[in-house]
């Protein structure tokens, strides 16, 4: 199976990614408690998406078993609540969950306790032409700035800006977020990785956050936010 890589954010938490390259069927065959997992998959979804999900539910078994010890994260079950977030039924003991697949790519962060949000997107020119809708107007003006230098980068540069700002609202967990007005991207020399100054706007209260991103494919921009519990 393409598990491409583990990585340790913390003692508490972890960060995978999977390369898609299987069949639902084929995918379905590795997954534990693929029965309750049956009655939960979308039962409209083509096969590219039913693959998206599946092995989003398999990449988070991979987390399981590094972070938990035995068999007790094959006893788990990734369920959805009403806006889509994930979450883990069972003895889950406080674990929490993100997910993200866009085109060949699924990416998850496991953790134990504190918030996290993972987002991985193919770069395509959308995020540009949405701009407006996403960006305050000092961000707009900063991409804009920094892809007159190089045009040729417009397409990933806002595809990343979006990705982040997808990152900070699965961190916020909260409905009906105002991606313009409250979440807030600082001022960042954009790499092939690197971290993204972030502040979220909730309840009256700013709060500082720090988005990390990298490419894990040509293609692909993935970012994530870990931040362990008090």
């Amino acid at each position: 199976m393409p598990l491409h890589s583990l990585a340790r954010l913390s003692p508490t938490a972890v960060l995978g990614l999977w390369r898609l390259t299987e069949t639902p069927a084929e995918l379905w065959r590795g997954l534990p408690q693929a029965a309750a997992y049956r009655a939960l998959a979308p039962a409209t979804a083509d096969a590219t998406r039913q693959a998206q999900w599946v092995a989003g539910r398999v990449l988070v078994h991979e987390l399981l078993a590094e972070l938990l010890p035995g068999q007790l994260g094959q006893q788990l079950v990734v369920h959805n609540d009403a806006t889509g977030r994930p979450w883990l039924a069972g003895a889950a003991r406080g674990l929490l969950v993100s997910l993200s697949h866009s085109g060949a790519w699924v990416a998850a962060v496991l953790a134990r306790g504190g918030r996290a949000g993972v987002d991985v997107e193919m770069i395509r020119d959308k995020a540009q032409r949405l701009a407006g809708k996403f960006l305050a107007t000092p961000e707009w003006a900063e991409a804009l700035a920094a892809t007159q230098k190089s045009p040729e980068t417009a397409s990933a540069h806002y595809t990343l800006l979006w990705s982040a700002k997808e990152t900070l609202y699965k961190l916020a967990a909260r409905r009906g977020i105002v991606f313009r007005e409250q979440l807030r991207l600082g001022s960042f020399a954009p790499q092939e990785s690197g971290e993204i100054p972030a502040t979220l706007m909730l309840n009256g209260a700013l709060s500082r956050h720090c988005v990390c991103y990298f490419q894990p494919a040509p293609g692909y921009v993935l970012t994530y936010c870990y931040e362990p519990g008090a």
